[in-house]
Protein backbone atom coordinates (compact mmCIF):
# COMPACT_ATOMS: atom_id res chain seq x y z
CA UNK A 1 0.00 0.00 0.00
CA UNK A 2 1.45 3.22 -1.10
CA UNK A 3 -0.30 6.75 0.76
CA UNK A 4 -0.67 9.31 -2.26
CA UNK A 5 1.02 12.56 -0.88
CA UNK A 6 -1.48 15.44 -1.88
CA UNK A 7 1.13 17.89 -0.35
CA UNK A 8 4.21 16.84 -2.11
CA UNK A 9 2.26 17.10 -5.34
CA UNK A 10 0.95 20.10 -4.63
CA UNK A 11 4.02 21.81 -3.93
CA UNK A 12 5.95 20.53 -7.07
CA UNK A 13 2.92 21.85 -8.80
CA UNK A 14 3.15 25.08 -7.49
CA UNK A 15 6.89 25.60 -8.10
CA UNK A 16 6.32 24.92 -11.67
CA UNK A 17 3.95 26.94 -11.70
CA UNK A 18 5.67 30.04 -10.28
CA UNK A 19 8.61 29.42 -12.67
CA UNK A 20 6.32 29.46 -15.65
CA UNK A 21 4.97 32.83 -14.25
CA UNK A 22 8.52 34.05 -13.60
CA UNK A 23 9.73 33.52 -17.04
CA UNK A 24 6.40 35.17 -18.50
CA UNK A 25 7.34 38.00 -16.34
CA UNK A 26 10.73 38.05 -17.29
CA UNK A 27 9.40 38.73 -21.22
CA UNK A 28 7.67 41.01 -20.29
CA UNK A 29 3.86 41.15 -20.55
CA UNK A 30 0.81 43.96 -21.27
CA UNK A 31 -1.12 42.52 -18.50
CA UNK A 32 -1.44 41.07 -15.67
CA UNK A 33 -1.82 37.24 -14.52
CA UNK A 34 -4.99 37.80 -11.99
CA UNK A 35 -7.07 35.52 -10.00
CA UNK A 36 -10.50 37.40 -8.82
CA UNK A 37 -12.34 35.84 -5.90
CA UNK A 38 -15.84 37.55 -5.54
CA UNK A 39 -16.93 36.99 -1.69
CA UNK A 40 -20.30 37.85 -1.25
CA UNK A 41 -21.07 37.52 2.89
CA UNK A 42 -19.33 36.95 5.81
CA UNK A 43 -19.47 32.55 6.02
CA UNK A 44 -16.81 31.91 8.14
CA UNK A 45 -15.38 28.23 6.29
CA UNK A 46 -14.86 30.56 3.10
CA UNK A 47 -12.80 33.29 4.69
CA UNK A 48 -10.45 30.37 5.35
CA UNK A 49 -10.58 29.10 1.41
CA UNK A 50 -10.16 32.71 0.24
CA UNK A 51 -7.21 33.45 2.38
CA UNK A 52 -6.06 30.64 1.04
CA UNK A 53 -6.40 31.08 -2.57
CA UNK A 54 -5.01 34.59 -1.57
CA UNK A 55 -2.08 33.12 -0.47
CA UNK A 56 -1.65 30.57 -3.00
CA UNK A 57 -1.26 33.46 -5.19
CA UNK A 58 1.48 35.11 -3.54
CA UNK A 59 3.79 31.73 -3.56
CA UNK A 60 3.37 31.78 -7.28
CA UNK A 61 3.21 35.49 -8.40
CA UNK A 62 -0.40 35.59 -9.72
CA UNK A 63 -2.03 38.89 -8.44
CA UNK A 64 -4.90 38.24 -6.59
CA UNK A 65 -8.50 40.27 -6.17
CA UNK A 66 -10.30 40.32 -3.50
CA UNK A 67 -14.18 41.82 -4.37
CA UNK A 68 -15.73 41.14 -1.00
CA UNK A 69 -19.52 42.37 -0.99
CA UNK A 70 -22.43 42.61 1.75
CA UNK A 71 -24.38 39.47 2.76
CA UNK A 72 -27.43 41.75 1.52
CA UNK A 73 -26.07 42.39 -2.06
CA UNK A 74 -28.76 41.98 -4.56
CA UNK A 75 -28.36 39.87 -7.60
CA UNK A 76 -27.34 42.59 -10.01
CA UNK A 77 -24.88 43.93 -6.97
CA UNK A 78 -22.97 40.90 -7.88
CA UNK A 79 -23.57 40.91 -11.48
CA UNK A 80 -21.98 44.22 -11.63
CA UNK A 81 -19.31 43.03 -10.05
CA UNK A 82 -18.45 39.98 -12.42
CA UNK A 83 -18.97 42.13 -15.64
CA UNK A 84 -16.82 44.29 -14.31
CA UNK A 85 -14.01 41.74 -13.77
CA UNK A 86 -14.93 40.28 -16.96
CA UNK A 87 -14.27 43.45 -18.88
CA UNK A 88 -10.78 44.04 -16.74
CA UNK A 89 -7.86 42.66 -18.68
CA UNK A 90 -5.63 41.78 -15.70
CA UNK A 91 -8.01 39.30 -14.59
CA UNK A 92 -7.33 36.22 -16.03
CA UNK A 93 -9.71 34.08 -14.59
CA UNK A 94 -12.12 34.77 -11.48
CA UNK A 95 -14.44 32.36 -9.32
CA UNK A 96 -17.74 32.77 -7.00
CA UNK A 97 -17.17 31.81 -3.80
CA UNK A 98 -19.58 29.49 -2.92
CA UNK A 99 -22.05 29.54 -0.78
CA UNK A 100 -23.12 32.80 -1.16
CA UNK A 101 -26.40 34.23 0.43
CA UNK A 102 -29.63 32.04 -0.28
CA UNK A 103 -31.74 34.82 -1.59
CA UNK A 104 -29.08 34.70 -4.69
CA UNK A 105 -29.55 32.82 -7.42
CA UNK A 106 -25.96 30.76 -7.71
CA UNK A 107 -26.45 29.36 -11.46
CA UNK A 108 -27.60 32.44 -12.93
CA UNK A 109 -24.66 34.36 -11.48
CA UNK A 110 -21.69 31.86 -12.48
CA UNK A 111 -23.01 31.65 -15.99
CA UNK A 112 -22.39 35.12 -15.98
CA UNK A 113 -19.09 34.67 -15.66
CA UNK A 114 -17.19 35.22 -19.13
CA UNK A 115 -16.54 31.30 -19.71
CA UNK A 116 -12.56 32.32 -20.35
CA UNK A 117 -12.08 33.11 -17.14
CA UNK A 118 -14.17 30.51 -15.39
CA UNK A 119 -11.30 28.92 -13.52
CA UNK A 120 -13.59 26.96 -11.29
CA UNK A 121 -15.06 25.24 -14.45
CA UNK A 122 -18.47 26.00 -13.09
CA UNK A 123 -20.06 27.56 -16.47
CA UNK A 124 -22.48 25.95 -18.23
CA UNK A 125 -20.30 26.62 -21.24
CA UNK A 126 -16.97 24.81 -19.57
CA UNK A 127 -18.77 22.12 -18.38
CA UNK A 128 -19.97 21.46 -22.23
CA UNK A 129 -16.10 21.89 -23.19
CA UNK A 130 -15.67 19.52 -21.06
CA UNK A 131 -18.13 16.99 -21.63
CA UNK A 132 -17.83 17.05 -25.78
CA UNK A 133 -14.19 16.40 -25.45
CA UNK A 134 -12.65 20.29 -26.21
CA UNK A 135 -9.97 21.81 -24.37
CA UNK A 136 -11.50 23.10 -21.19
CA UNK A 137 -10.98 24.85 -17.66
CA UNK A 138 -11.47 21.82 -15.52
CA UNK A 139 -13.00 21.52 -11.98
CA UNK A 140 -10.40 22.13 -9.64
CA UNK A 141 -10.91 19.02 -7.49
CA UNK A 142 -11.31 16.46 -10.18
CA UNK A 143 -8.51 18.27 -12.34
CA UNK A 144 -6.40 17.67 -8.81
CA UNK A 145 -7.22 14.17 -8.77
CA UNK A 146 -6.03 13.63 -12.09
CA UNK A 147 -2.70 15.48 -11.21
CA UNK A 148 -2.34 12.75 -8.49
CA UNK A 149 -3.30 9.82 -10.57
CA UNK A 150 -0.51 10.82 -13.00
CA UNK A 151 2.12 11.74 -10.82
CA UNK A 152 2.03 7.95 -9.09
CA UNK A 153 1.83 6.61 -12.66
CA UNK A 154 -1.74 5.00 -11.72
CA UNK A 155 -2.61 3.15 -15.05
CA UNK A 156 -5.77 4.34 -16.36
CA UNK A 157 -6.89 2.64 -19.84
CA UNK A 158 -8.98 -0.22 -19.82
CA UNK A 159 -9.62 0.23 -16.34
CA UNK A 160 -12.90 -0.05 -14.16
CA UNK A 161 -13.05 2.84 -12.56
CA UNK A 162 -16.57 3.85 -9.49
CA UNK A 163 -16.99 7.26 -8.88
CA UNK A 164 -19.78 7.93 -5.77
CA UNK A 165 -21.33 11.12 -5.57
CA UNK A 166 -22.86 12.73 -8.41
CA UNK A 167 -22.46 16.42 -7.87
CA UNK A 168 -21.54 19.28 -10.60
CA UNK A 169 -18.15 20.23 -8.68
CA UNK A 170 -17.08 17.01 -8.59
CA UNK A 171 -18.67 13.56 -9.00
CA UNK A 172 -19.86 14.28 -12.82
CA UNK A 173 -16.68 15.83 -14.35
CA UNK A 174 -14.43 13.46 -12.46
CA UNK A 175 -16.54 10.62 -14.50
CA UNK A 176 -15.94 12.71 -17.46
CA UNK A 177 -11.90 12.82 -16.76
CA UNK A 178 -11.28 9.04 -16.54
CA UNK A 179 -14.14 8.32 -19.24
CA UNK A 180 -11.58 10.20 -21.33
CA UNK A 181 -8.74 8.56 -20.35
CA UNK A 182 -10.44 5.25 -21.60
CA UNK A 183 -11.35 3.67 -17.99
CA UNK A 184 -15.12 2.46 -18.09
CA UNK A 185 -16.71 4.50 -15.48
CA UNK A 186 -19.43 3.79 -13.21
CA UNK A 187 -21.53 6.66 -11.45
CA UNK A 188 -22.94 6.16 -8.28
CA UNK A 189 -25.53 8.10 -6.19
CA UNK A 190 -28.00 7.47 -3.42
CA UNK A 191 -30.08 5.94 -5.65
CA UNK A 192 -28.07 3.22 -7.27
CA UNK A 193 -28.53 -0.61 -5.78
CA UNK A 194 -26.04 -3.28 -4.77
CA UNK A 195 -23.36 -0.32 -4.04
CA UNK A 196 -21.21 -2.76 -2.48
CA UNK A 197 -21.57 -5.48 -5.57
CA UNK A 198 -20.56 -2.23 -8.38
CA UNK A 199 -17.72 -0.59 -5.49
CA UNK A 200 -16.13 -4.29 -5.06
CA UNK A 201 -14.87 -4.69 -9.00
CA UNK A 202 -13.96 -1.42 -9.39
CA UNK A 203 -9.82 -1.12 -9.93
CA UNK A 204 -10.50 2.81 -9.30
CA UNK A 205 -13.10 4.32 -6.42
CA UNK A 206 -13.40 8.04 -6.28
CA UNK A 207 -15.69 9.16 -3.20
CA UNK A 208 -16.94 12.30 -3.13
CA UNK A 209 -20.38 12.37 -0.71
CA UNK A 210 -19.38 13.85 2.02
CA UNK A 211 -20.14 11.16 4.43
CA UNK A 212 -17.99 10.51 7.31
CA UNK A 213 -15.92 6.83 7.06
CA UNK A 214 -18.68 5.69 4.24
CA UNK A 215 -16.35 3.19 2.01
CA UNK A 216 -16.05 -0.04 4.22
CA UNK A 217 -13.15 -2.52 3.65
CA UNK A 218 -15.58 -4.95 2.27
CA UNK A 219 -16.86 -2.33 -0.30
CA UNK A 220 -13.08 -2.71 -1.94
CA UNK A 221 -11.13 -5.41 -4.21
CA UNK A 222 -7.22 -6.48 -3.12
CA UNK A 223 -4.90 -3.72 -4.84
CA UNK A 224 -7.74 -1.11 -5.83
CA UNK A 225 -7.03 2.64 -5.82
CA UNK A 226 -8.78 4.95 -3.66
CA UNK A 227 -9.14 8.03 -3.43
CA UNK A 228 -11.13 10.21 -0.64
CA UNK A 229 -12.39 13.54 -1.76
CA UNK A 230 -14.68 13.76 1.61
CA UNK A 231 -13.37 16.43 3.92
CA UNK A 232 -15.68 15.33 7.42
CA UNK A 233 -15.70 15.08 10.89
CA UNK A 234 -16.32 11.68 12.67
CA UNK A 235 -18.00 11.21 16.07
CA UNK A 236 -15.05 12.87 18.25
CA UNK A 237 -14.86 15.94 15.89
CA UNK A 238 -11.40 14.66 14.11
CA UNK A 239 -10.99 15.37 10.23
CA UNK A 240 -11.60 12.93 8.45
CA UNK A 241 -13.01 11.70 4.92
CA UNK A 242 -15.29 9.47 2.93
CA UNK A 243 -12.87 6.50 3.56
CA UNK A 244 -12.44 4.55 6.89
CA UNK A 245 -9.04 4.93 6.60
CA UNK A 246 -7.89 2.54 9.18
CA UNK A 247 -10.23 -0.30 7.49
CA UNK A 248 -9.57 0.15 3.79
CA UNK A 249 -5.98 1.22 3.50
CA UNK A 250 -4.01 -2.38 3.64
CA UNK A 251 -6.03 -3.38 1.14
CA UNK A 252 -5.44 -0.30 -1.68
CA UNK A 253 -2.47 -0.35 -3.70
CA UNK A 254 -2.80 3.56 -3.20
CA UNK A 255 -5.42 5.75 -1.22
CA UNK A 256 -5.19 9.41 -0.08
CA UNK A 257 -5.47 10.18 3.19
CA UNK A 258 -7.31 13.54 4.59
CA UNK A 259 -5.92 15.26 5.31
CA UNK A 260 -3.07 16.06 2.91
CA UNK A 261 -4.24 13.70 -0.19
CA UNK A 262 -7.00 15.36 -2.70
CA UNK A 263 -7.69 18.78 -0.29
CA UNK A 264 -4.16 20.51 -1.22
CA UNK A 265 -4.44 20.10 -4.89
CA UNK A 266 -7.73 21.65 -5.22
CA UNK A 267 -6.25 25.41 -4.68
CA UNK A 268 -2.99 24.04 -6.57
CA UNK A 269 -5.14 23.52 -9.85
CA UNK A 270 -7.09 26.50 -8.95
CA UNK A 271 -4.06 28.67 -9.64
CA UNK A 272 -2.64 26.55 -12.68
CA UNK A 273 -6.18 27.37 -14.48
CA UNK A 274 -5.55 30.57 -13.90
CA UNK A 275 -2.03 30.57 -15.40
CA UNK A 276 -3.71 28.46 -18.31
CA UNK A 277 -6.53 31.22 -18.55
CA UNK A 278 -3.81 34.00 -19.36
CA UNK A 279 -1.91 31.90 -21.77
CA UNK A 280 -5.22 30.82 -23.45
CA UNK A 281 -6.08 34.48 -24.46
CA UNK A 282 -2.60 35.56 -25.24
CA UNK A 283 -1.98 33.27 -27.82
Amino acid sequence: MQIIDGKLVAAKTREQIAKEVAELKSKGYDREIGLAVIFVGNNPASEVYVRNKIKACEEVGIKSYLCKLPEESTFEDVADTIEQLNQNSDVSGMILQLPIPKHLDENKLIDLIHPDKDVDGCTAAQKGRLWTGRDSLIACTPYGVMKLLDFYGIPLEGRNAVVIGRSNLVGKPMAQLLLDRNCTVTLCHSRTKNLKEVTSSADIVVVAIGKAKFLKSDMVKDGAVVIDVGMDRDENGKLCGDVDYADVAEKCSYITPVPGGVGPMTVTMLIANTLQAYKNTAK
